[in-house]
């Protein structure tokens, strides 16, 4: 299994149940071996709630014994508390890391500042080094939303931007890459587990 992979693609595509099965084949293939599925994703309506909770049960149910952690923000540090050589992470998913530091609901609902640019690159050059040091193998899981029409407002241009340079470093950074299309991997890059 190559050290640092990242699976992307567009909604639906199939994107976790690769990281689901890649970490299923991790948890079988050593009885060392531990998965832990790091959540980025929040509830902030009902819809998400069921969504997560439905995800929840099916994870379960396809990797039995990967623990989840639920981190909407700070990857850095999750990687370098947990990240362990026989401790394969599942990061899902980047889209919603980038969605929580660009977009915090927190900061729209409330007096509360949104974020800085500033803020978001240190975060992403915490959490590149953050990769690049793990001790262990990491899964990250993401979307690919820039191969539509160009959105019509300039926050949503912004973001699909900011994604865009995100799959590119992170990419960069990784043994492996793989986008994923109805429910098939195409390897970009690197050795494919």
């Amino acid at each position: 299994m190559p050290r640092t992979q990242f699976i992307l693609g567009g909604q639906k595509s199939g994107k976790s149940r690769r990281a689901e099965l890649l970490a299923r084949q991790w948890l079988q293939s050593g009885v060392q071996h531990q998965a832990v599925l790091v959540a980025t994703g929040q509830a902030w309506d009902a819809e998400m709630t069921e969504r997560i909770v439905r995800h929840q049960r099916d994870r379960a149910e396809r990797v039995p014994g990967m623990q989840t952690l639920e981190e909407p923000r700070e990857l850095a540090q999750v990687i370098a508390q947990h990240s362990h050589p026989e401790r394969l992470l599942v990061i899902d998913c980047l889209t919603l890391w980038l969605t929580n530091w660009l977009m915090p609901v927190e900061a729209e609902n409330s007096e509360e500042k949104m974020p800085s640019a500033q803020a978001w690159q240190a975060q992403l050059a915490m959490f590149l080094k953050a990769l690049d040091d793990a001790a262990g193998p990491i899964i990250l899981v993401g979307n690919e939303i820039g191969l539509g029409v160009i959105p019509m407002g300039r926050e949503v241009r912004a973001f699909v931007d900011a994604l865009g340079v995100l799959n590119q470093q992170v990419a960069a950074h990784c043994e492996s890459a793989t986008l994923m299309c109805a429910g098939l991997p195409l390897a970009l890059k690197g050795p494919q587990a």
